[in-house]
């Protein structure tokens, strides 16, 4: 995947009280995603955007639009991910 079309499926993190503990408890970041993306896409994507491992991606609808709760591999961590991204 092409960095321009990675940055159109990601649009951007999403960080709350609930995410923030996921990123903590059980490695995984929380983005608003283009609504047509599928999950495949979305892996994709955030490993060409922040050079990360992807383990599994779920994927929920709400009013703000797709939510993608993207958990990472041991070898990546989502603190570090986080920190470099200005979440926490």
């Amino acid at each position: 995947m092409r960095l321009e079309d990675a940055q159109k499926v990601v649009i951007r993190p999403y960080i709350t009280e609930r995410t923030f503990e996921q990123i903590e408890r059980e490695n995984k970041l929380c983005f608003i995603v283009d609504d047509s993306a599928s999950k495949t896409q979305i892996a994709n994507a955030v490993e060409v955007l922040y050079e990360v491992e992807v383990r599994r991606v779920n994927t929920t609808r709400t009013l703000i639009g797709k939510k993608a709760f993207v958990r990472l591999t041991e070898e990546s961590s989502a603190a570090e991910l986080a920190t470099k991204l200005g979440l926490v």
